[in-house]
């Protein structure tokens, strides 16, 4: 997956993150639960980029990227995504250059991935911390 470089970003910049779902409730929910899971305080920008521009289930191009752009404070944007459309759709993006400099597309589980990307970028981590961070959650065990 090709990473963007971001340009020097501002001191108190934080890594943004978008979550990609094909249903606007489901982004949202999942963007909610993640900032209030990360605790008191400021967060890092969140955003929900889900479902088509009519409401439907499905995934919205545009609404990808002005998420994207909302999110990014300079230090780098991470996307989750939630299912396979979602996932092309996103990857389409970075390889036409459509996203913020530093923008790059996770491989992680999307609920337990938000919260420790969100949990992480709050804390000042940087998009490589964030990113790592997000994917160790594929070795969450519930038993």
């Amino acid at each position: 997956m090709p990473e963007r470089e971001a340009l020097a970003p501002r001191a108190d910049a934080r890594v943004g993150i978008v979550l990609v779902s094909h249903s606007a409730d489901v982004a949202a929910s999942v963007a909610h639960l993640a900032t209030a899971l990360a605790g008191g305080g400021e967060v890092a920008p969140v955003r929900a980029a889900g479902g088509t521009p009519d409401g439907g289930i499905g995934t919205n191009a545009d609404g990808i990227t002005e998420a994207a752009r909302a999110a990014d404070e300079g230090a780098g944007v991470v996307l989750l995504a939630d299912l396979g459309s979602a996932v092309l759709t996103v990857k389409t993006l970075l390889a036409e250059d459509e996203l913020p400099p530093g923008s790059e597309l996770l491989d992680a589980p999307f609920v337990e991935g938000a919260v420790a990307a969100l949990v992480t970028a709050s804390a000042g981590a940087d998009r490589a911390a964030v990113a790592a961070a997000a994917r160790e959650a594929y070795d969450y065990r519930k038993t």
